[in-house]
């Protein structure tokens, strides 16, 4: 049976890149998104193409039972999930108080810390009978600050880095390495940013401040280091950490 990375959020950016990476380390890269089941075919044939091995599989992670059907699935069929990447984001754009029903404001949280919840119950008892495992979550600067029109993002990524302090607490001495990755900084990812400012307006940015710039966040760079992160020695094991572009302010120098 192989060793598997579990993908879930694995779009063209950093989902899509953190499984290739892993697929080429040897990982059986098992690739989950809610749609566009085209793109994450292409995305196993790529990996495939370099020799890797990698699946696809649809997942809307607040239906219920959706996760926890998923990792029985690929636990059985295919291996042991010895990473899973936790990488869905709740974005849903600035929104004011009265703009932000309880309907949106419910599902930022379904899809943040809910869904991180129900993949760490499913999925941690079965690493605490192996031995260890390895749990990164991306996260975004409002897991760490709260700015105008970001109430449900905000409440929900802080609910995800506080989610992971617990989980860390519990599960460390138990051998599960728990990360908490912030994103501080625009990536260059067409399926995200791309999709949020439209193909004009992401190919100007990409112009101006990326490509040759560097001043975005590469997924095929940050890829390297979540791989890292998840080969780390127990002894000095990296719990929370932020990546950004050479060329932005972290977060807490920025003005709100």
């Amino acid at each position: 049976m192989a060793k598997v990375c579990l993908v879930i959020g694995a779009g063209a950016g950093i989902g899509g890149n953190v499984a290739k990476k892993f697929a080429r380390e040897g990982y059986h890269a098992a690739l989950c998104r809610r749609s566009d089941e085209e793109g994450m075919n292409k995305l196993v044939s790529a990996i495939e193409d370099e020799g890797g091995r990698a699946s696809a599989h649809l997942l809307n992670a607040v239906d219920e039972g959706a996760i926890e059907d998923l990792i029985e699935k690929i636990e059985g069929n295919i291996g042991s999930i010895d990473v899973a990447l936790y990488n869905l984001g709740s974005q849903i754009g600035n929104r004011s108080l009265d703009n932000t029903s309880l309907k949106v404001f419910e599902l930022g949280w379904r899809m943040a810390t809910f869904g991180l919840f129900r993949l760490a119950k499913s999925l941690f008892p079965k690493m605490v009978e192996r031995g260890g495992g390895t749990l990164l979550v991306t996260s975004a600067t409002a897991s760490v600050r709260g700015n105008e029109g970001q109430h449900s993002h905000a409440a929900s990524m802080g609910g995800r880095r506080m989610l992971c302090q617990t989980l860390n607490a519990e599960y460390a001495s138990k051998g599960i390495h728990v990360a908490h990755i912030l994103i501080d900084g625009a990536v260059d990812a067409p399926d995200t940013l791309g999709k949020m400012l439209g193909p004009d307006l992401f190919q100007k940015l990409r112009e101006s401040r990326g490509l040759e710039n560097d001043g975005l966040l590469l997924p095929e760079k940050m890829a390297e280091t979540y791989f890292h992160v998840a080969q780390q020695h127990r002894s000095a094991w990296t719990h929370e950490l932020d990546l950004r572009s050479f060329s932005d302010l972290a977060w807490w120098n920025h003005a709100p």
